[in-house]
């Protein structure tokens, strides 16, 4: 998998983040760097821990399913990216409140990344970097998030949705292009 891809996914897999962490700072009384930083680090490193554990599953049942493992891609990708579209045009807002606790920050640290176990699975079928992957996702998530808590604080909402219908758009994208490359390939 090229560079450019990789990013693309990397940013398409912040967006749900980006978006919990611009509700964060709606909700908090005042910006705060440590806001930032913690939504960074919690959500930077699920996002980095989940497609690294769905690579491991992946790896496992490559060997099974390599006659239609683009079609899963495809699949995957594809209602991951509608779901954050359906999301986003339903403008479905979502309640993080404005605790930083470690168990509030886990529970959504986890809802945000489970989309990018599925991508892990994903990655096993294709030629991917998994230690490079899970980086680049990490880091793009955690510059993210921490922006989002600042951007939450400042702007309001009106970002929020566009973000998700982007990243959404170009999940569903890159599962076509998957798809495509292998069959036309």
């Amino acid at each position: 998998m090229d560079m450019l891809t990789l990013f693309l996914i990397a940013l398409s897999l912040s967006m749900d983040a980006f978006a919990v962490a611009v509700c964060k700072g709606l909700a908090s009384p005042g910006y705060r760097l440590s806001h930032s930083a913690a939504c960074g680090a919690w959500f930077g490193g699920f996002q980095a821990l989940m497609p690294l554990a769905g690579f491991f599953l992946g790896i496992g049942m490559r060997g099974k399913i390599a006659a239609f493992d683009h079609w899963i891609a495809f699949a995957l990708l594809g209602l991951i990216g509608f779901g954050m579209i359906r999301a986003a045009l339903r403008h479905e807002e979502k309640n993080t409140g404005s605790s930083y606790s470690p168990r509030v920050m886990a529970v959504l640290a986890v809802a945000t990344s489970i989309d990018a176990l599925a991508i892990g699975i994903t990655f096993a079928f294709l030629s991917v970097n998994i230690g490079f992957a899970v980086t680049l996702i990490g880091i793009c998530t955690f510059l993210l998030s921490a922006l989002g808590v600042k951007i939450g604080s400042v702007f309001g909402a009106k970002y929020r949705f566009t973000a998700e219908l982007i990243g959404g758009i170009v999940l569903v994208i890159l599962g076509i292009r998957i798809l495509l490359e292998h069959l036309m390939g």
